[in-house]
């Protein structure tokens, strides 16, 4: 199996830019993340979560928007790209356990997820970042806010991670 995403990505060596589809990524290991969020935990507690999960949110809007205009992609397309993208480029496995856009529910399942991974054992999930991304990803196919939860996650000892995203009235 090929990775379409890294045969993709463009060095812009004069700016030093990593480009997929003319939009800037970069490069940083999970524990350089999680390191932030437990000093960010420190401080704030549970609501530490939400600063990584509104960086992630804002991720996920942005990228679905591009992608979708770039490639044409329907709402299921959407959400497929984004789980192979995030496989890709190493946040875990993902795959879409269930999508019903009529019901506005999203439910994405990730194995090895890295954040999880590099957090170690925890209370609650700790893969804001993930979390964000499929509810930004959600909130533009449901036209509505949403509610996300990880159901599961490595770091609390289960299998793997599992994310359920739902639009609100």
């Amino acid at each position: 199996m090929g990775n379409d995403i890294l045969a993709d990505l463009k060095f812009d060596e004069a700016r030093g830019a990593l480009l997929y589809n003319d939009v800037r990524y970069l490069l940083i290991r999970p524990e350089t993340l999680i390191a932030f969020q437990k000093a960010a935990e420190e401080k704030l507690g549970a609501g530490a979560d939400e600063l990584l999960y509104a960086g992630g949110f804002t991720g996920g809007v942005l990228s679905s928007k591009r992608y979708r205009e770039v490639f044409g992609l329907n709402d299921a397309q959407s959400i497929e790209f984004m789980a192979k993208m995030g496989t890709e480029i190493g946040w875990g496995k993902m795959q879409i356990a269930a999508f019903d856009a009529a019901k506005r529910e999203l439910s994405l399942v990730v194995e090895s997820s890295p954040f999880a991974a590099a957090y170690g054992k925890g209370e609650r999930g700790a893969c804001h970042l993930i979390r964000g991304v499929f509810a930004g990803l959600a909130s533009g196919i449901f036209a509505r806010d949403v509610q996300s939860h990880e159901e599961e996650c490595l770091a609390m000892g289960h299998a793997h991670c599992r994310f359920v995203i739902h639009g609100v009235l």
